[in-house]
């Protein structure tokens, strides 16, 4: 029925047959297929000694294909993982292998930091280039179907070198928008689709007393929520200095009375008041919302149901056309247990040795212990980041706070070198010094401030070395107020005013001449105090 192959790498075309699917011929002792809903596949075996490819197999570099004769299909391609050795009573040596499928191949490279915005089958595409551009040639994937999407048809993420392929897939497109992946071979091209559903509805019953063996079911109900808060797209503070990373998101009380909830009555009658919410990024429009909400509390189920069958694959006798494969769904009947209901085989175990006898999982996905942990472990992951955004807003602030006391000194040391020996070019330095101060308020707004430092008459700084020259050369005007702290308060602004009723002095000016600096001193004072306030 089935044919194991092993290849000495990529470049191994003929291969070394180690179980055949002759009855009487060369037999590995024990080999199962393991196959799970967006999950990759495994093939778990045994070998005697007496194989031939007993000792040729090694981890990572040997390649394994398992062949149903039957269907001229391929139930597993993939890699050795890892070897194992064993020994029985009677002293029987063999060694025993567990391989990981094709989709393995994606945990081989890294994903790189990138703002992405566009379609899900956009993001795929990009994803699985910068993996084809560092992995061997046996390891590349070409993007099929992508018909899983969102109310948008985009998505705005970002991708990050801290993870690689196949994790990234997983978080930035099936936990954002579902999907299940599917590889497929057409003429030796492998691609990878991501649809809304692997499989399809199948005619032939899963049935007591037909081909039924046995059966247990689990139940989870910890999930149920009897009251639910629906969350929409996040809301963009008005503020826009403010760094707060939890950012409010949109919900449903100006349509729903004043509560932000849905209460399920009846089932907070059985279960008592069980919260949670749900969100929904693409949602901004509170009706909208609410329905999304009402839907969902309504639509849920009860609890989580999951079978374990032992089953007979009929088709393997030729009692029927299908045969069990994961994601199709069959007539699940057993009176006895009260069940009629079509279910989907979310996993499916394959005995090669005796392939008719299937142990399938049917119904809803549990999460296992290590799912659970990948979960903690990517949500700590998204503390650590919030913790570094912070950092770097920190030392933002503090080289925003150095950037203006150097401001300061700067301006100070302006008030105090003003004269009337440069009064003619006056007006067209006080433009450069305006000029220089709206550059760093809109440094301070982008928060990006550069590492300035004070100007010498060879080094710009705050100001060009040409103004700083220029400055210095200026004689002193005695000031009769003393400058008080702070950028520029109600006294700096009196100090300036004299400033200017002594230029009024100089007999020597024009009227025109006068008018033109008073107004750019005045320009400089109402621009230093919006620095003020915005710091």
């Amino acid at each position: 029925m089935y044919e194991v192959k092993i290849y000495d790498g990529p470049g191994d075309s003929d291969g070394t047959v180690i179980h055949s699917s002759t009855v009487n011929d060369l037999k590995l002792p024990s080999g199962n297929i393991k196959k799970e809903i967006n999950a990759i596949d495994s093939f778990d075996f045994s070998i005697y000694m007496n194989n031939p490819g007993y000792g040729q197999i090694h981890p990572f570099k040997t390649l394994v294909k398992v062949k149903n004769e039957m269907t001229g299909e391929y139930e597993f391609e993939g890699r050795v993982l890892t070897p194992g050795e064993n020994m029985d009573n009677n002293g029987l040596h063999s060694a025993s292998y567990t391989c990981e499928g094709e989709l393995a191949y994606l945990h081989d490279s890294q994903q790189r930091h990138v703002e992405f915005r566009g379609t899900p089958s956009d993001l795929m595409q990009t994803i699985i280039s910068h993996h084809n551009s560092q992995v061997e040639e046996y390891k590349r994937f070409t993007v099929g179907d992508v018909s899983v999407t969102n109310s948008t048809d985009n998505l705005y993420v970002y991708l990050s070198a801290e993870e690689d392929t196949f994790n990234t897939i997983k978080s930035k497109l099936i936990d954002k928008i579902g999907g299940e992946l599917q590889i497929r071979k057409v003429d030796d091209v492998r691609y990878i689709d991501l649809l809304p559903r692997v499989g399809s509805d199948k005619d032939t019953p899963i049935k007591l007393s037909k081909n039924l063996i046995s059966m247990s079911r689990d139940i989870d109900p910890t999930d149920i929520v009897t009251r639910l808060t629906p969350l929409g797209a996040r809301i963009e503070s008005a503020d826009e200095n403010a760094t707060d990373a939890s950012q409010a998101r949109l919900t449903i009380e100006s349509v729903n009375s004043g509560l932000p909830y849905i209460d399920r009555q009846d089932l907070i009658d059985v279960f008592g008041i069980q919260g949670g919410s749900v969100t929904w990024d693409d949602i901004t429009i509170e009706s909208n919302l609410y329905n999304a909400g009402f839907d969902y509390i309504n639509n849920q189920k009860i609890s989580l149901n999951q079978y374990k069958i032992s089953a007979v694959d009929l088709f393997y006798i030729g009692l029927t056309m299908d045969r069990f494969d994961k994601g199709d769904s069959y007539m699940l009947i057993n009176p006895i247990m009260g069940i009629e209901e079509r279910l989907r085989v979310i996993g499916l175990t394959i005995d090669i040795n005796s392939p008719q006898n299937s142990n399938l999982t049917i119904g809803d996905k549990f999460k296992n212990l290590y799912e659970y942990e990948s979960e903690s472990r990517k949500s700590t992951q998204a503390v650590n980041d919030l913790q570094n955004r912070l950092e770097r807003l920190s030392n933002a602030n503090n080289t925003l706070n150095q950037q203006l006391i150097d401001a300061q000194a700067e301006l100070t040391s302006i008030q105090d070198r003003l004269t009337s020996a440069d009064v003619d070019t006056l007006p067209d330095d006080l433009q450069a010094i305006s000029n220089q101060i709206s550059a760093l308020q809109t440094d301070i707004d982008n928060l990006n401030i550069p590492e300035y430092g004070l100007a010498t008459q060879t080094e710009d700084g705050l100001m060009s070395s040409v103004d700083k020259a220029k400055l210095d050369g200026l004689e002193s005007f005695d000031v009769a107020t003393e400058l008080q702290d702070g950028l520029m308060g109600a006294v700096d602004k009196v100090s300036l005013n004299k400033v200017i009723s002594d230029l009024g002095d100089i007999t020597t000016l024009t009227t025109t001449e006068k008018t033109d600096i008073v107004l750019a001193i005045n320009e400089l004072v109402t621009r230093i105090e919006t620095l003020e306030g915005g710091a």
